[in-house]
């Protein structure tokens, strides 16, 4: 039976990935490969974004390959890609079955598959043994209410099935399906040698507005073990020549035994690495260790120099915690990035200016500022949805960039305005672009 796995084309990917300054691999794409093959099935992965595949060029790819069943990612900002190339597949596809999985799925199933009548299933939350036993029931012709963690289509309605059982240990993945991918073309945005992205936990006991994954991935933090970790870093290294890892978990160092266990083992490795991680989960001699193994960069989510936004935005650090990880990063030597949020609900203009001036003085060597955006499956959407205050719902726009929200306290372009000027103020002032020269 075979099986073809779709990051669809996306008109906005060059924007995103040029804030972001990266083009990461599919991870969540070449897990449910990997799951897919060991049992046997004929597997493809299409990364659509990184292979420059035209929506046309796609369809007529997976018409040459005839699969059975073709899934399809998605997140917020590429819904519509999505559900276009899903329609286009099923026109021309009639016979193969569909799947969509992804956050905006997982958060909105009904509204998105009653959108989209060529979508036959609907993949909620975690998709590795959701995807392995709907391919099983396809083959085998079962009904595919049995099986959990779906939405499908009954009697002209949708319908969820039960929910399903997340993965309790992470170390019985195979590793991702890293050979049906262009590995060669995945590097950071300006330069050639390839980089690695690498998952090591699931689940994050926090909950801040802004963020779903709790709900994704769900409260508990469910981490592979430091050894099963370091045999992926070194396949990275040996089989496809890279020496730069982006570990992309939500919460990297929660878990200090592990965190130093990693640091031990990875220090035996000739890479260098990058994470990021909440500045309540560090320690000074952590951060030291993290260095002595390779780690070259620390991404911080600050998101506020207002205690009462960070307070509202349930992040649950304060100042204090965030001026100690900053400090304690640069005496370990370790470059950080620091993210920012413009425009949370009740937040002031001059709560925002304040936010920006404490970035710029910080010390912190990067920063990243953002627009609030208010995803489905988040708390802050559903205020937003609740108090009327989304400008659009034109899923396409919602990348972060450009608000797609206002406030009580702010319009939209007064929001927009702001994040312009913090990036100036942040990289134009003099100390900054003499650094970049020196």
């Amino acid at each position: 039976m075979k099986v073809a796995l779709v990051n669809p084309p996306a008109h906005q990917s060059f924007e995103v990935q040029s804030a972001l300054g990266l083009n990461a691999p599919p991870l969540g794409l070449a897990y449910i490969g990997a799951v897919l093959e060991r049992d046997g099935y004929d597997v493809t992965i299409i990364d659509a974004p990184i292979s420059c595949e035209s929506q046309d060029g796609m369809i007529k790819k997976l018409q040459s390959m005839e699969p059975d069943v073709i899934g399809v990612t998605s997140t917020t900002p590429n819904i519509g890609d999505a559900v276009s190339l899903i329609t286009k597949i099923k026109q021309k596809m009639p016979s193969t079955v569909t799947v969509l999985g992804g956050c905006h799925i997982t958060f909105l199933p009904e509204e998105t598959m009653g959108a989209c009548p060529a979508i036959d299933v609907g993949v909620i939350g975690e998709g590795e043994a959701t995807m392995l036993e709907l391919v099983r029931s396809i083959e085998d012709g079962r009904p595919l209410d049995a099986v959990d963690g779906i939405a499908i289509r009954d009697g002209g309605k949708i319908r969820k099935t039960r929910p399903r059982r997340l993965i309790e240990d992470l170390d019985e993945l195979p590793f991702p399906a890293r050979h049906l991918l262009p590995m060669e073309r995945y590097t950071a945005l300006g330069e050639r040698a390839p980089i690695g992205n690498v998952i090591t936990s699931r689940g994050c006991p926090f909950r801040c507005i802004f963020c779903a994954s709790s709900r994704l991935y769900g409260n508990t933090f469910r981490a592979r073990s430091p050894e099963n970790v370091v045999d992926e870093v070194s396949e990275l290294a040996d089989k496809y020549r890279i020496n730069f890892i982006e570990f992309v978990d939500d919460t990297f160092t929660i878990n200090k035994k592990r965190s130093f266990r990693l640091a031990e083992l990875l220090r035996k490795l000739d890479i260098s690495w990058a994470f990021g991680s909440r500045v309540d989960t560090v320690s000074s001699e952590l951060l030291q260790a993290f260095r002595r193994a390779g780690a070259l960069m620390f991404y911080m989510g600050i998101e506020s120099a207002s205690e009462r936004v960070l307070r509202f935005l349930k992040k649950g650090i304060t100042l204090d915690q965030i001026r100690s990880a900053i400090s304690s990063a640069k005496k370990a030597g370790l470059e950080t990035t620091g993210s920012f949020i413009i425009g949370t609900p009740g937040e002031s203009k001059e709560e925002a200016m304040e936010t920006i001036r404490f970035a710029v003085r910080s010390g912190i060597d990067y920063a990243q500022f953002t627009a609030m955006t208010p995803y489905p499956g988040t708390e802050v959407y559903d205020y937003a949805k609740a108090n009327r205050l989304l400008e659009t719902e034109d899923w396409s726009k919602y990348t972060t960039i450009k608000p797609v929200m206002r406030t009580f306290e702010m319009t939209a372009e007064e929001i927009r305005s702001l994040v312009s000027m913090a990036y100036r103020k942040f990289y134009l002032r003099p100390k900054f672009l003499v650094m970049q020269i020196a």
